[in-house]
């Protein structure tokens, strides 16, 4: 798979807070399961619907992939064929790019902000 320029990563948004607050973002999941689940650009709605339905203040990170400083992996590790980039060890805040608040339609399925879209 060819690696995109960026990544994207769903974050609540007091989570985002305490990121900048330490300048550096490592959520439970590097505990859990030893990475930060990342999506490319296609996979965020799936990814959003399937794990953070029915939760409000979202933010979506836009990561830059080359000013990241821990290694980013694309794998599968629940057995479909879809490959996720996974990044392995904590995020450096300098490498996001933008913040995006991740908003709901009236159906309540997340939609990309607009300026993803275009």
């Amino acid at each position: 798979m060819q690696q995109e320029p960026f990544v994207y990563h769903i974050i609540p948004a007091a989570d985002w807070e305490t990121a900048q607050k330490e300048g550096i973002y490592g959520p439970v999941s590097i505990e859990t399961e030893g990475f930060i689940h990342c999506s490319n650009l296609p996979q965020v709605l799936g990814s959003a619907n399937l794990f953070f339905k029915g939760q409000a203040n979202l933010l979506l990170l836009k990561i830059e992939v080359t000013k990241l400083r821990e290694k980013l992996v694309y794998e599968n590790t629940t057995g479909g064929t879809e490959l996720f980039p996974h990044l392995y060890g904590k995020l450096n805040l300098e490498a996001v790019d933008h913040v995006y608040t991740l908003d709901t339609n009236k159906e309540e399925q997340f939609v990309l902000p607009e300026e993803l879209t275009n």
